[in-house]
């Protein structure tokens, strides 16, 4: 239980912080930015995490490594959104 709150907690921060990198940061609001750090964070236990090791938040890893991780799939979440909306990435 503690970690499903901490994981909110932490997913909201990271999305929150990605939308500001990514200028989205108007659009969205506290639940977007929570879904957008979570789902980042899956993305790159996915794809970033076995390329380069360690672990995603995800997976109950607070490490530095693991919070940077899952910062870029955040980003890379929202660079993906931007550019299937826009059609480019901005």
């Amino acid at each position: 239980m503690i970690n499903l709150i901490v994981l909110l907690i932490v997913g909201g921060v990271l999305g929150w912080l990605a939308s500001i990198v990514m200028r989205t940061d108007a659009q969205q609001g506290i639940f977007l930015n929570i879904v957008v750090g979570i789902v980042g964070a899956l993305l790159a236990g996915l794809l970033i995490t076995p390329m380069i090791g360690g672990a995603s938040i995800t997976d109950g890893s607070f490490s530095a490594t693991s919070l940077l991780i899952s910062f870029l799939g955040a980003v890379v979440l929202l660079g993906i959104v931007n550019l299937v909306r826009r059609g480019s990435v901005r």
